[in-house]
């Protein structure tokens, strides 16, 4: 179907490597949201520059009829391209491929892609919520459901396909075998407005015959705790469980059997006997009969299942990664008294014990977890405040048994076995939202090494299907401070477009339009006016998607949250009074957590919180404008960047001299644009100068942290910013490396410099509800925002940067900036287009070399350390130390660098 002359094609060695949609690999179906394509070209030469491209749809591999193509575009982009033939419908299969031209011609059709729709309408719908008739859990913790039925499989069959969700978490089986490897499906939506279905191509666990369907429930996000409130904080969405279940047998002939969940499925319970997020779990082998999956098993002493109310129109397609066992780490083991075992995993994880007994029939076995040791080397619990963290098991008989918990996880690198049980082996198993790691970086101070390590482990442990605060306490919200703070680092490390799209499908529907954006998403323990809008928080409905796009490249995710942004300054917009700043910033969190806070009140930050209000209401509207230019709304983007330029020049001039008095007042001023041109270099100065008074401390909280080293480099005072970046002393990041840390801290001394463990003590803040009859308390070793810091790594100390104008790693900008006493360092992101990949080392004669590798559609603006004495080689020949630079590899030196010396202590 393309108009190009047939002798075009193969004139060249380039070649389409890869094609994808927007949903990530081991997620099985899309959504109802149109196909995107991105695709890789290579090899990465200058003959590999896209010109063009054509895509075409059909409905097989052998593309033998072609329904629809695209026909020849004349266009470089490469990354989320409407696909041809609209969208699909439900269980709908569609194959596409591409083809690009380049100067040399056009390339062969590349690889196929298969797309499959899931069941798109509330129509499709068969199956209803069941679960136990007077399941006890609505008023405490109580055995799982178990629902089962058995079905004759025709012996025809072609295909069978399980749609699957729940009302709580569950586990399905097939004959025995598990259905998918995901854990804690489906995952935390906000359930009455979207639950999300989980699909599974099972036709090889169907058998001739009988087979038999086992579903256990667990209370999850929707029944059990969430909070720090122990009964309140049960029965968030609803007193009682249910799954949710479709088999659908697909025969030669075209015909569907559909083996659903009803009444007619029988009730049970069986080994899991309690199962909470914050509290563990309890299983007794006792009660575990392998029968129940044959056949053979006689279940007429089980109840028929009672029927749960459900709202199938909120049900969807999950289309971002489900958690996952990501990692298994040995540990060290060492036997204690009292029939003790203390295990040490060397890393802070979320995750469980997978344990090896031996013991006898009754014999029970308890592990306790925690995330560090008190100085005399037992368990600190006290940082979990109310969550028990603790799984226990009721052995069966004398053999050998591997026990893994059900329907939790915790926070930990430290458990303790209480056991009469022999211990035959202990391995912690990580878990989180699987989406593939992106990023890698790698210099000469292991130091820093460990801090970028550090922050990839607690992105890993907070990706639990929502981006949380922590994963240990009795907490484990979704907050939207946090994840603002923290999402460019996240979308550097991982590749977490799906999972950060998911989450903020969820803030628009938690979204009010008055009141703003919740401080957690899911919207749940906060709810009400005192935490709805809150400066900073509220933001992340601007500041995430824009993130994203930056990273990834496809503005599709500006498309889907335009909505949301326009909202939330909307919602600014009727708070503004005639002199362009808001009127009422109510109680804010303000610069969270700032080192120089009272311990106990983190919220009174030395930055005015009615300061930061208007910077974030300015900033917002900057990027929503923006966003909407970027999809095409021009005149909605025109009227909102005046608005939000008349906030920045008002706040300037209200806060002008209080701005200058804190780190956060300056790197929100200069990063978020307030100051007017001809002062920028003032206050980048002021910024450096309250750096190099505070001898390189840390001097931010929540709000401040992220932005700081950035707003130093925008300024040039790249010593200051090295200052404070390699600080050993409390409060700095490498401060928690020198203590230990194998994750990012919530408070920077939650470990005191003589070994103690801060107290954690602190304040209700106001309006917000008070723990039940316990002291207010707030102490994680495991909190990313801090980590946020880890980007700067990527963009300044190894060089390399995407650029807004041209995101997604398209246009790069390469420009490491050495300091003193370092020799080397290194980066790697796997873009939409491809690794790139930055190396820079200094020898022992001084020079400066850099090796960079670029793939086929992606250019770098190449900045090196040169000054006017420096001598610059780029690809073998003299050149200026600034220039463009094409796909494949480059080598660069620099002789008589410059090289950063921080100021001294």
């Amino acid at each position: 179907m393309s108009d190009m002359p047939a002798r075009e094609a193969n004139a060249t060695s380039v070649r389409v490597t890869e094609l994808r949609s927007q949903v990530p690999a081991g997620v099985a179906v899309i959504g109802a949201d149109p196909v995107r394509l991105s695709w890789r070209i290579g090899p990465a030469v200058d003959a590999s520059q896209q010109l063009a491209y054509e895509v075409e749809a059909g409905g097989s591999e052998s593309f033998d009829s072609v329904t629809a193509s695209t026909g020849v575009v004349g266009d470089h982009r490469q990354v989320g391209i409407p696909a041809p033939g609209g969208s699909l419908r439900s269980r709908e299969v569609r194959w596409y491929r591409v083809r690009v031209r380049t100067p040399q011609g056009w390339t062969d059709w590349g690889p196929a892609l298969r797309v499959e729709a899931g069941l798109l309408d509330a129509s499709d719908w068969r199956a209803e919520a069941i679960t136990l008739p007077g399941d006890p859990g609505r008023s405490r913790q109580s055995p799982s459901p178990v629902l089962r039925t058995t079905f004759e499989a025709p012996s025809d069959l072609v295909r069978a396909m399980l749609y699957v969700t729940s009302l709580g978490v569950h586990e399905v089986r097939i004959n025995g075998e598990p259905v998918g490897d995901a854990l804690l499906a489906p995952g935390w939506t906000p359930y009455h407005k979207r639950l999300l279905v989980e699909t599974h191509d099972v036709s090889e666990l169907i058998r001739a015959g009988t087979n038999v369907v086992v579903g256990t429930l667990g209370d999850g996000w929707y029944r059990g705790r969430l909070g720090w409130n122990e009964v309140e904080g049960r029965c968030t969405y609803g007193p009682e469980v249910g799954l949710v279940a479709q088999l659908e047998l697909i025969r030669a002939g075209g015909s569907v059997e559909r083996i659903v969940t009803d009444g007619g499925w029988r009730a049970g319970t069986g080994e899991v006997r309690q199962a909470d997020l914050y509290d563990g779990c309890t299983l007794d082998l006792r009660l575990r009969d392998p029968a129940i999956h044959t056949p053979a098993f006689d279940d007429s002493g089980w109840m028929h299942a009672a029927i749960v109310p459900l709202d199938r129109a909120v049900l969807e397609p999950r289309v971002a990664p489900p958690v996952r066992r990501v990692e298994v780490l040995q540990v060290r083991a060492e036997g204690g008294a009292d029939r003790t075992v203390a295990l040490d995993g060397g890393q802070n994880i979320a995750g469980f014990v997978r344990l090896k007994v031996r013991g006898a029939k009754g014999m029970e076995v308890t592990i306790r977890h925690a995330e560090v040791l008190e100085p005399g080397g037992r368990l600190h619990v006290k940082a979990l405040r109310s969550a028990k963290a603790t799984d226990r098991y009721i052995l069966a008989d004398d053999g050998e048994v591997t026990l893994e918990p059900r329907f939790t996880f915790h926070g930990f690198r430290y458990a303790e076995i209480r056991t009469q049980a022999e211990v035959l082996g202990a391995e912690f198993v990580a878990i989180s939202s699987d989406t593939p790691r992106r990023g890698w970086f790698d210099c000469s101070d292991g130091r820093l090494v460990r801090l970028h390590d550090n922050a990839v482990w607690s992105q890993r442990d907070n990706f639990v299907s929502v981006p949380t605060d922590c994963p240990q306490r009795d907490e484990r919200l979704g907050w939207t401070g946090d994840a603002q703070a923290f999402a460019p680092t996240a979308c550097t490390l991982f590749d977490s477009e799906a999972f950060w799209s998911s989450w903020l499908r969820d803030l628009d529907l938690e979204q009010d339009d008055v009141l703003g954006v919740p401080s957690v998403v899911p919207n749940v323990v906060l709810s009400g006016e005192p935490t709805m809008g809150r400066a900073g928080w509220a933001d992340a409905a601007t500041i995430v998607p824009w993130a994203v796009y930056e990273a990834c490249g496809d503005p599709a995710v500006l498309a889907a949250q335009l909505p949301s942004m326009r909202r939330w300054v909307a919602s600014l917009e009727r708070r503004t009074g005639p002199d362009g700043l808001l009127a009422d910033v109510g109680w804010q969190f303000g610069d969270w957590l700032d080192p120089d806070a009272p311990a106990n009140r983190p919220w009174e930050a030395k930055v005015d919180a009615e300061f930061l209000a208007n910077a974030f209401a300015s900033w917002s509207a900057r990027l929503a404008g923006r966003a909407a230019a970027v999809v095409g709304d021009a005149s909605w983007a025109d009227r909102v960047l005046s608005h939000a330029e008349r906030t920045a020049r008002a706040t300037w001039q209200r806060w002008r001299d209080h701005i200058v008095t804190t780190q956060t007042g300056c790197a929100v001023a200069l990063r978020f644009d307030l100051v007017p041109a001809e002062e920028r270099t003032t206050v980048g100065d002021r910024l450096a100068e309250l750096v190099h008074t505070a001898n390189g401390s840390v001097s931010t909280g929540f709000l401040g942290t992220p932005l700081v080293l950035p707003a130093l480099a925008d300024a040039g005072r790249f010593d200051a910013a090295y200052r404070m970046l390699l600080r050993r002393e409390m409060p700095s990041w490498l401060y928690q490396v020198d203590k230990g840390a194998t994750t990012i801290w919530e408070r920077w001394d939650a470990i005191l410099p003589d070994g103690s463990i801060h107290s954690g003590a602190m304040t209700s803040p106001p309006d917000l509800p008070d723990p039940e009859g316990r002291e207010p308390h707030m102490l994680s070793f495991n909190h990313y925002a801090y980590g946020a810091v880890v980007d700067w790594l990527y963009r300044h100390v190894a060089g390399l940067a995407p650029v807004a104008d041209d995101p997604g790693y398209r246009r790069v900008r390469v420009a490491p900036v050495p300091v003193l006493g370092l020799r080397r360092a290194s980066a790697a992101v796997d873009s939409a287009y491809g690794r790139i990949t930055t190396a820079w080392r200094i020898d022992d004669t001084g020079t400066f070399h850099l090796d960079l590798e670029l793939p086929a559609g992606s250019t770098a603006d190449l900045g090196l350390p040169a000054g006017a004495t420096s001598e610059v080689l780029v690809d073998g020949s003299a050149s200026p130390a600034h220039v463009t630079l094409g796909p494949g590899r480059h080598q660069a030196s620099v002789r008589d660098p410059l090289i950063v010396a921080p100021t001294p202590s």
